[in-house]
């Protein structure tokens, strides 16, 4: 065992009290019946903040949930990290799922078992662990700051604002966010790239009120089947979006970039048995791997209308909606995608019904340079504590706020993610492997040695 490992060890129990007292404030940002618990979190963020060797913790007001800001100034003339992360976590419904409470935090057979374990409470205590060791062993070289919001689970519509608002205070060099996942626990990856997004509801009206199917049906456009006309329409039988426009801004990626892609350890039977398909479908010409990281996609994220009730009820229904949704790729607008997207439905939507698009929230993409010197300091940081040099790769999701960063602070981010896609984010049975979660302090630490000295 190394110091940082022999620290880790004889620290962990009071480093998990301290995370599971996080874990156990449901703050869950999409139901409103949580704003006290989003307070009590930030507030515990901020009490831990200082534990930790923060100058100063701040809880700030928004224009929504408050942002905890702290910092540790060791000398104006270094070089200044600015740590993001999130203390928002997910609903964490289907309760029936779970095997065991969702915030009342267990380990079990190695790994933290609660929501949050690894989104991103889990995530964010590695960054402000690694940071305690460096303050208690003198070894702080960089100036840290920290901002964590409270709304990242629901697009961060305040942070941008507070962004503006505070520009001054969160001067730094470079962004530091562990929010991500790698390719796997013995395939160390750093995250080079990710998806933005685009969100609509989509309302198609019919008749004026729900019909007698047997007295009007076949005469009256059912607004459920010209919603899934509708639908059917926005993608071809090569997986392409078909909207007008769509492909302009799109990079092709790099042959070279394809090439390590390929070379990326990936079990395509495997992957279609953890999910339970028999076959893939995604856009024709690209790799399974190129499809959710590299390229645009379109989903339907939810769709409704009619009768949903016990039994059958045989009505032609007045409406429809659906949610909808388009992963982005970088140099892709999500304004310009947005306005696109709403005037092809628009378009092909038949006389028969009314339809509304409506915008909801979307993001940016985002690609971090591998010769930025703090990626370098990531990547040692990777390979010192998994033993081996992690992979740069894109990834699928979206962190809207990233690309805000860049354009409102001019500042790049690292992403320094130590998830994994067992850990079942935004599912029941979110977890978070203790092994990891000890490599990646020892990472975080290493991380911040190594930025010093470059």
């Amino acid at each position: 065992m190394n110091e940082i490992q022999k620290y880790i060890a004889a620290h962990e129990p009071k480093m998990m009290d301290d995370l599971f007292s996080l874990i156990r404030i449901p703050s869950i940002s999409a139901l409103p019946e949580h704003h006290d618990d989003m307070l009590a979190c930030a507030e515990r963020w901020a009490q831990l903040l200082l534990e930790a060797g923060v100058d100063e913790a701040l809880v700030m007001p928004s224009q929504g949930n408050p942002v905890v800001f702290a910092q540790k100034i060791v000398d104006p003339d270094a070089k200044t990290v600015l740590i993001y992360a999130h203390y928002d976590v997910m609903p964490a419904e289907p309760l029936e799922l779970w095997k065991s409470e969702p915030f009342e935090p267990e380990i079990r057979d190695g790994h933290i078992w609660a929501r949050g374990a690894d989104d991103d409470k889990g995530q964010s205590f590695i960054q402000v662990k690694a940071f305690e060791y460096l303050v208690k062993n003198g070894l702080l070289k960089n100036n840290v700051k920290f901002i964590f919001e409270g709304e990242e689970e629901i697009g961060s519509p305040s942070l941008e604002a507070f962004c503006e608002e505070h520009k001054e205070s969160l001067k730094a060099d470079v962004i530091l966010v562990s929010d991500t996942s790698m390719l796997g626990a013995e395939l160390p990856s750093l995250t080079t790239g990710l998806r933005g997004l685009a969100y609509w509801e989509i309302e198609v009206t019919g008749p004026n009120r729900d019909l007698h199917s047997g007295h009007f049906g076949g005469a009256v456009a059912n607004p459920i089947n010209v919603l899934c006309q509708i639908i059917s329409k926005v993608t071809d039988a090569d997986g392409r979006i078909t909207v007008p426009g769509f492909y302009d801004d799109v990079e092709e990626v790099p042959q070279a970039e394809r090439e390590m892609i390929a070379h990326i350890p990936f079990d395509e039977k495997k992957y279609k048995e953890a999910i339970g398909v028999k076959e893939l479908f995604g856009e024709k010409g690209y790799s399974t791997l190129e499809r959710n990281s590299c390229r645009p996609s379109f989903d339907v994220c939810g769709i409704w209308g009619g009768y949903t009730g016990e039994g059958s009820k045989t009505v032609l229904p007045s409406k429809a909606y659906a949610k909808v949704s388009c992963r982005l790729v970088p140099h892709q607008d999500h304004h310009k995608i947005s306005q696109m997207f709403a005037d092809y439905i628009l378009s092909i939507a038949p006389d028969t019904v009314q339809v509304k698009v409506t915008p909801m929230h979307g993001g940016q993409g985002y690609v971090c340079p591998i010769s930025l010197p703090a990626y370098q300091a990531a990547e040692k940081g990777f390979e010192i504590a998994f033993g081996k040099k992690p992979l740069a790769v894109r990834r699928g999701g979206s962190i809207p706020i990233i690309s805000t960063f860049e354009q409102v602070l001019g500042i790049k981010t690292v992403l320094m993610g130590f998830g994994l896609e067992s850990n079942a984010i935004h599912s029941p049975n979110e977890n978070c492997s203790l092994e990891i979660f000890r490599k990646g302090i020892e990472a975080v630490i290493e991380f911040h040695q190594e930025y010093a000295r470059r």
